[in-house]
């Protein structure tokens, strides 16, 4: 691995305009594609297997042209203080506006409220239901247009007026500030890290064009597999932190080898070689985990997941391939490392002063010496943060989570003020009496049951089907859709009355939906867990021919993911912070936040993992004792790997400033989980175990390495290179004598 690598990145350096046209016309392509591509349709939400989605399968079958998966609006009026909705002017005021939204070209049907009995009981608020013939990502822009004229027209006449349902997609702020600020400290944290805006500039460039090729390559075949917006996010956030951590290796390795005396190519075959090997594995987990998100069997989690990964894919082969001919443009422009302590330490020499240690050096020296405190403060500490995932609530973000400034939040509430919380989330009831002998008294026999139950409102009447073998009943929560006592609710119909009836009755709506998602999701939680730490363990031995390494990466990163987990319970389910982070409702935690979290943090943490142990591992196969090795490995990769960590959370943390709930949970999710990976785990934990461990740490049965391949991360097969492969085409430089 590391002489391919090594060949590669000397052919680079020598080929670099070629390289550099090539990633630029890649760049230029995908743009292209990207803007010329139609744009995004409808983002289907399925979930294969559970029964809210059997039942609007079943709806679409029984029920044709009824558009079950059609978008939905609800118009919400309130009448002027001291006023009703009943009084003769508003009552003529919705009459207007109903007749106005039927005419609409995409309208299937729209409710009167006064003959719906879609009045609050002191008469205050009401509203109206308007349902479309498409799902709302492909609705036209004339049709939200005219749902947005007629409550300003509602309005105009004194009315209190707000819309709520998904027909109106809520408009988050966009975070790009947040995000501008991320990059600049990142620009801040690299220049400190690499000595010149040179050398801080090439990552960011490379991890700039690398996101640009991947989202647009995302933009142009968004039609074609429906992928939404949120896939684009990610694939941005988490393809732009590793592609500035892994250039970031590379030109810290390349300064390294300068400084060692070797020439520019040299140097940067070398640390492509060495640091780039790092680059390829760490790569490899990465992509393990998102790519491990199909087995969720839930497609919208599925293509997120493949996106994000193939972004990371195409940040891995520009740090091994356009970092290197970057390297040879700058020139003497990216100098070696430690020019400014090589100064320090000639002045100490004439001075007789000893060399001051650098911070890693020290830090790795304190570890060593008090390993088991250290160790017992870590994960005691970690321990702490993580208790609150006892109490971890799952959900779906509704439009009780957006914030208070859009109009879906303020419909939200003013049904909740005139009708009940569980007005907001209905439940849909499909009975499929085809096999039955009396559809109507099946039907019946549903209705009473359910009007049996505890926390229910409101059943309505069983509307049926053309052929009368499929009904539909709705039914309103006395709870919110959110709540525990609602999922109650929808498993006590499911399990109590669908026992009792003549017929197979099954439970949907958007409320039902978001049940079956995070059941699925908690569901799928374990065997993911088994086989991504699976898959990746078994990488890593590859890469550190060690078994008790890769098993002490594999439990630290499970203490970060839960500490991380810990700490997004605690503030947006709990509310602590919620005012300096944003977060307007606290409510359960998004259910797909652990499985993702798992994924991607897993990921993370063993860039990690793999960028400073395999620095240890390189030192201890050159012949150091385990002690030294740590010290050695320190001295060499902590600030850099304190410098990428910082990079990755300024980059997740940009992204809290989004009005999207769900974006904010991620960002704050994972620019901590980096923090309590990269600081507590990686920085204190892994050294004080590796000090215990000694030898012990490196031991592989025989039989094992002898069946293992030799990837050689630590570029053990560079050591005995020749400084300088003649070669026919290498750039000479002319030399005056």
């Amino acid at each position: 691995m590391a002489t391919f690598l090594y060949k590669l990145g000397r052919l680079a350096f020598r080929r670099r305009h070629f390289v550099a046209l090539m990633w630029v016309a890649l760049l230029t392509l995908a743009g292209v594609g990207a803007i010329s591509a139609p744009a995004a349709g409808s983002t289907s939400f399925s979930i294969p297997g559970t029964e809210a989605q059997k039942a609007f399968d079943l709806l679409e079958q029984r029920f044709p042209g009824a558009s079950a998966d059609g978008a939905t609006g609800r118009m919400v009026f309130k009448a002027p203080e001291g006023e009703k909705m009943t009084d003769a002017a508003n009552r003529g005021t919705v009459a207007m506006i109903v007749k106005e939204l039927g005419d609409g070209s995409e309208v299937v049907s729209v409710t009167d409220p006064f003959t719906t009995n879609a009045v609050s009981k002191d008469g205050t608020v009401a509203y109206t239901s308007v349902r479309y013939d498409a799902p709302a990502m492909e609705l036209k822009d004339a049709t939200r247009d005219a749902l947005e004229r007629a409550a300003k027209e509602a309005q105009a006449n004194d009315l209190t007026v707000d819309v709520g349902g998904d027909a109106l997609q809520a408009q988050p702020d966009a975070g790009g500030v947040g995000e501008a600020i991320g990059l600049a400290i990142a620009a801040v944290v690299l220049v400190i890290t690499l000595g010149s805006m040179i050398a801080a500039g090439l990552p960011l460039l490379t991890a700039i064009i690398g996101v640009g090729i991947g989202v647009s390559t995302i933009t142009a075949l968004a039609k074609a597999l429906d992928l939404g917006s949120t896939t684009n996010t990610l694939a941005a956030m988490i393809g732009l932190a590793v592609g500035i951590d892994y250039a970031l290796f590379i030109v810290s390795r390349y300064r390294a080898e300068l400084a060692a005396g070797r020439d520019r190519e040299e140097a940067v075959g070398r640390a492509t070689g060495t640091a780039g090997s790092a680059v390829v594995f760490a790569g490899l987990t990465v992509v393990i985990a998102l790519a491990g998100l199909s087995v969720v069997n839930v497609p919208m989690l599925t293509k997120m997941g493949l996106a994000a990964a193939g972004t990371v894919v195409i940040a891995v082969l520009i740090a091994l391939t356009m970092i290197p001919a970057l390297l040879g443009y700058a020139g003497g422009k990216v100098r070696p490392a430690g020019e400014k302590r090589e100064k320090s330490a000639a002045k100490a020499a004439t001075s007789e002063r000893p060399v001051k240690p650098n911070l890693g050096t020290r830090w790795a020296s304190f570890v060593i010496r008090r390993p088991a405190a250290v160790l017992l403060l870590g994960v005691v500490g970690l321990g702490a943060v993580a208790l609150p995932v006892s109490q971890l609530e799952l959900g779906l973000p509704d439009d009780g989570s957006q914030p208070t400034s859009t109009t879906q939040r303020r419909a939200y509430d003013l049904l909740s003020e005139g009708f009940g919380p569980g007005f907001n989330g209905p439940l849909m009831i499909v009975v499929d009496a085809k096999n039955s002998d009396d559809p109507k008294a099946a039907a019946a026999t549903v209705t009473d049951g359910i009007k049996g139950l505890k926390d229910v409102v409101t059943v309505t009447p069983a509307t049926f089907n053309k052929a009368g073998d499929t009904a539909t009943i709705t039914v309103v929560p006395d709870s919110k859709p959110s709540s525990a006592q609602t999922e109650d609710l929808v498993h006590a119909i499911r399990d109590d009355v669908a026992s009792k009836a003549d017929a197979d009755v099954l439970v949907t709506g958007t409320t039902a939906l978001n049940i079956d998602f995070s059941q699925k999701l908690s569901d799928a939680l374990i065997p993911y867990l088994a086989l991504v730490v699976g898959l990746a363990f078994l990488l890593l031995i590859v890469v550190f021919r060690s078994i008790l390494v890769p098993l002490k990466a594999a439990l630290g990163f499970l203490l970060s993911v839960l500490a991380a987990l810990g700490a997004v319970v605690a503030v947006f389910q709990w509310g602590w912070l919620g005012g300096v982070l944003g977060v307007e409702e606290t409510g359960p935690i998004m259910s797909m936040m652990p499985i993702f979290m798992v994924g991607v943090v897993f990921g993370l943490a063993m860039d990690y993992e793999v960028f400073l142990v395999t620095r240890m591992r390189e030192a201890y196969v050159h012949g150091e004792s385990p002690s030294q090795a740590i010290v050695t490995g320190f001295k060499h990769s902590a600030r850099v790997v304190v410098a990428a960590a910082v990079i990755m959370m300024a980059v997740f943390g940009g992204f809290i400033s989004s009005g999207e709930s769900m974006i904010k949970m991620i960002g704050f999710g994972l620019a901590i989980a980096v923090f309590f990976d990269a600081f507590v785990v990686r920085m204190a934990i892994v050294p004080a175990v590796l000090a215990l461990l000694g030898r012990r740490a490196w031991w592989l049965p025989k039989w094992l390495d002898r069946a293992l391949p030799n990837v050689d991360v630590e570029g053990e097969g560079l050591r005995t290179r020749p400084e300088k492969d003649t070669d026919p085409d290498e750039d000479r430089e002319l030399v005056r004598v």
